[in-house]
């Protein structure tokens, strides 16, 4: 019958070692230095893309969040780094659409979950990609391409910068919605690939906007069609591969921000929050607009629900594709 005198020490232990609540964290945090990995080389769309982000967000937060590249083995190096760290919002990691959606069905084992070892914070950009050809080929909108290309199984060669790019895997889902023979040549990068492209030597291509626009305009490849849901900005007058007909197709390359699981909710709402406000600045949006990004700011619930829409999407391209990396 002592019990019940017990009960409010066990109630004052409960009490001392429950957590502390989250409210005030979003208060203190950032007290130091925040690291931003960028699984990618410096000077590549992402890599400028978080710089600008993350100078912004410096401002905002008051304390400097330091870019750092991590390349390698398709992103999943600097992903991995980001996954073991400390979930106290202080590593980050800009993920792509490589390693968190292609990557998980693309090799044939991952080191970390792109989804169960993350917090989302906020999607970045989106960067839609335009379906290119050579000027000899005798078609000029995807339907008539479409056309040609189920007249002429498998003479109709698409290249792209290398096997399990989204170059590569935006054309797959192309190929399969389409229904269409169109073999895959894949390249060591998209430079060398639109040199060939430019020459005849293939016939189309899916490439960034940044990349194949200025041979367009020059006039030695034609643009079919953009990839996005809707027109871009830089080439408005190329219609979408959807609108011409191929209905429901979209395919676009993507950044965002993420943290290490458990990461707590406050401290992923405060750099939410910081994100948002560097894409709203007017200088950001028309540099991001300028090199064919389409700035996306997101909440945390719903970048987790696109990364995940996302996963689903690329898994089909990968396994039509039959790439798998060891």
């Amino acid at each position: 019958m002592r019990f019940p005198r017990l009960a409010p020490a066990f109630a004052l232990a409960a009490a001392l070692a429950a957590p502390l609540p989250d409210s005030g964290l979003a208060d203190t945090f950032p007290s130091r230095p925040i690291r931003l990995v960028v699984p990618a080389a410096t000077g590549g769309p992402t890599y400028l893309t978080a710089k600008m982000v993350a100078d912004h967000m410096s401002e905002t937060l008051k304390q400097p969040v330091v870019v750092e590249p991590v390349p390698g083995a398709g992103g999943n190096t600097g992903a991995l780094q980001v996954a073991r760290a400390a979930p106290d919002g202080y590593t980050l990691l800009v993920a792509t659409i490589g390693t968190h959606a292609i990557n998980r069905t693309l090799y044939k084992t991952l080191p970390f979950d792109p989804i169960g070892d993350f917090e989302p914070v906020s999607q970045l950009v989106q960067y839609p990609l335009v379906l290119v050809a050579t000027p000899s080929l005798p078609a000029n909108t995807v339907p008539e391409l479409i056309a040609y290309a189920k007249a002429n199984p498998g003479k109709v060669m698409r290249a792209s910068g290398g096997s399990g790019t989204s170059m590569h895997l935006t054309g797959e889902l192309f190929r399969a919605q389409a229904e269409v023979d169109m073999p895959h040549v894949p390249y060591k990068g998209s430079s060398p690939a639109l040199t060939d492209l430019a020459g005849g030597h293939v016939q189309v291509m899916f490439d960034s906007l940044m990349t194949a626009m200025p041979l367009v305009k020059a006039g030695k490849l034609k643009a079919l069609g953009v990839t996005g849901v809707t027109r871009s900005p830089i080439a408005p007058d190329v219609p979408t591969i959807a609108e011409q007909g191929l209905k429901g197709y979209s395919a676009f390359g993507w950044i965002g921000i993420v943290a290490p699981k458990g990461t707590p909710r406050p401290v992923v709402d405060t750099l939410a929050s910081a994100v948002a406000g560097a894409l709203k600045d007017p200088k950001i949006h028309e540099m991001l607009i300028a090199q064919g990004a389409e700035p996306v700011s997101s909440t945390p619930d719903a970048f987790r629900a696109f990364i995940a829409d996302q996963t689903k999407l690329w898994a089909v391209a990968v396994k039509a594709s039959g790439a798998q990396v060891e």
